[in-house]
């Protein structure tokens, strides 16, 4: 039933389609709650994997797969494309740190000047302008 999805896609996508695919035969969560659930399970697993003295990258990758994989569930579930929402937090991120460089740049400062306390003040900083121009 899978053979069809490609498996040189974008992660993302082939997840997306992949279970969209099996959710078409009753292979699926009953609501975006329960994945929403599973996803928190996965963080904790996740949480877990990294916390250990010597964490095993094998196992932390695996999880966070786990995690991604859930986060796509969710999406797929909410009607979200998880490709264009990934997309779109990319470029908030984009131009949240840009407004950090050129916060630091006017007082002749680079990131890597800066403490991560005064990186992160000028992130909600970013922020709450963002919200303050939003339609």
């Amino acid at each position: 039933m899978l053979d069809s999805v490609g498996a040189g896609l974008p992660a993302v996508m082939e997840a997306f389609q992949m279970t969209t695919k099996v959710s078409r035969v009753g292979f699926d969560w009953p609501s975006a709650a329960a994945v929403l659930a599973k996803l928190d399970e996965e963080a904790a697993e996740l949480r877990e994997a990294t916390a250990a003295p010597a964490p095993d990258h094998r196992h932390v990758a695996e999880e966070m797969g786990d995690l991604l994989f859930a986060a796509v569930n969710v999406a797929r579930l909410t009607g979200v494309d998880p490709e264009s929402a990934l997309k779109s937090a990319n470029r908030k991120f984009r131009r949240r740190f840009a407004f950090i460089e050129r916060a630091l740049a006017q007082a002749g400062r680079t990131p890597s000047d800066a403490s991560l306390d005064e990186m992160e003040a000028l992130w909600e900083q970013a922020k709450s302008l963002e919200r303050k121009t939003e339609p």
